[in-house]
């Protein structure tokens, strides 16, 4: 198994390897939120520790969001399981969602992302078998990539899922704008989408390593996806059903302004 990390990985990718790493602590909790058998092997050794020491402090602060959050979106894609046979995880990084979720047979899991990242993840993976039917689509997503994700196999009468977990942030604005516009185009009526965002407060405190390419928040969800057919149903980490017990630290109520906000959002598409 070659798993030595090409030089030519970014910062995105060892995002992708950090969260992995969490999901991999996360494992091995006796109370576990999920069960995610690849995390250990896709972050690697290295990436453990070094995030191990934060890890347990956003424990102890009451904020573990990554766990929190891989829960949430497990929940909300096992929830359309009888509904959707099409997910698509857009930023799709070291997710291994189609290794390790209870998906139909029959449903088609579409990873997109950079070329590097993808490459580096299959010589990890190998030939581990997954869950469903699993394509990867390796392209730079702020580029044009409809086609190439029809050619795949994507059927566009057909609803579908879109998961972008740990990614929007990372885009402009006018590429999320863009983003939802390619997205929108390709969803059948009854589509779904989920999502985190960020509020735009944090934009002004983002100098950690990975933060610091942080360049968009929104603090107003529902209006964002209303611009694009979506419906939006939006709640903070920390707030019933977004806690699991575990997320203890609460944001403010959104009516207060200038202060960090952190969303989840699932939508359905009606058009």
């Amino acid at each position: 198994m070659n798993t030595e990390i090409p030089e030519s990985i970014n910062w995105v990718s060892k995002s992708a390897r950090m969260a992995a790493a969490v999901r991999a602590i996360e494992a091995q909790r006796p109370d576990p939120l999920f069960k995610d058998p690849l995390a250990s092997r896709l972050a690697g050794e290295d990436i453990i520790a070094e995030v191990t020491p934060s890890t347990q402090e956003y424990e102890d602060r009451g904020t573990p969001l990554i766990a929190v959050r891989t829960r949430f979106f497990d929940d909300f894609l096992i929830s359309l399981n009888n509904q959707v046979r099409q997910v698509v995880i857009l930023g799709a990084g070291m997710d291994a969602r189609a290794f390790r979720l209870p998906f139909h047979p029959d449903t088609c899991v579409y990873e997109v992302d950079a070329k590097e990242v993808l490459q580096y993840k299959e010589s990890i993976l190998e030939d581990t078998p997954s869950n469903c039917h699993r394509y990867t689509l390796e392209t730079d997503l702020r580029k044009s990539w409809s086609n190439l994700l029809i050619e795949k196999g994507f059927q566009v009468e057909t609803p579908s899922v879109w998961l972008m977990e740990g990614f929007i942030y990372y885009l402009s604005d006018t590429e999320v704008h863009e983003l939802l516009k390619t997205i929108t185009k390709l969803s059948a009526s009854m589509s779904w989408l989920a999502c985190d965002l960020i509020g735009s407060f944090f934009l002004s405190q983002n100098s950690g390593e990975l933060s610091k390419h942080w360049k968009y928040g929104c603090d107003e969800p529902e209006k964002l996806f209303s611009l694009h057919d979506w419906e939006a149903s939006v709640v903070q980490a920390g707030d019933d059903g977004a806690s699991y017990g575990r997320f203890t630290y609460k944001f403010l109520p959104r009516d207060v302004p200038n202060v960090p906000r952190y969303f989840f959002v699932t939508a359905v598409l009606k058009k």
